[in-house]
């Protein structure tokens, strides 16, 4: 998905993308491009949850969680990155919870389809998505950058798209 498009879909902003009041730090770009690149490679994102195997989900999710807390190490706690890179974080720590996957451990959600467990487990990847997704078009929006389709598809949809 190109970047002008993503900047369609957002919506709050009381500046101009790019505009001479907001600048991205270089550093800040360079965070976000780091970031994106990773989650493009994370299927858990986007991939329908019923082709997903619970405790696949769970490891690349523990992953993500420790991907960002890295990036957020080397950050300056005011970078106007790191609140998108600790909500979604958050997010990752609500899905295991939500689970109940204690770092690593055995995940037997979605074993059965059609068992509550899998309701709980697909519910856990709905909001796990829906949060990633407005960060994912906050910090390609805010940093000029592309990303693949696979992962534009957790972007909330444009009001004309309803």
């Amino acid at each position: 998905m190109r970047f002008m498009e993503i900047v369609s879909r957002i919506t709050g902003f009381s500046v101009p993308v790019f505009g001479i009041q907001w600048n991205p730090t270089e550093t800040e770009r360079a965070v976000a491009r780091r970031v994106l690149t990773f989650l493009e490679d994370r299927r858990v994102l986007y991939v329908p949850s019923e082709m997903e195997v619970p405790s696949h989900c769970v490891e690349s999710i523990l992953r993500i969680r420790e991907f960002l807390t890295f990036e957020l190490g080397n950050l300056n706690s005011a970078a106007e990155i790191a609140t998108s890179l600790q909500a979604m974080r958050a997010a990752c720590r609500k899905f295991l919870t939500t689970v109940n996957a204690n770092d690593r451990a055995p995940v037997i959600y979605g074993a059965e389809r059609g068992h509550y467990a899998s309701w709980i487990f697909n519910g856990a990847v709905g909001e796990l998505r829906g949060v990633f997704g407005i960060h994912i078009a906050l910090l390609a929006a805010k940093h000029g950058l592309d990303i693949e389709d696979e992962l534009a598809t957790i972007i909330p949809a444009a009001a004309e798209d309803e």
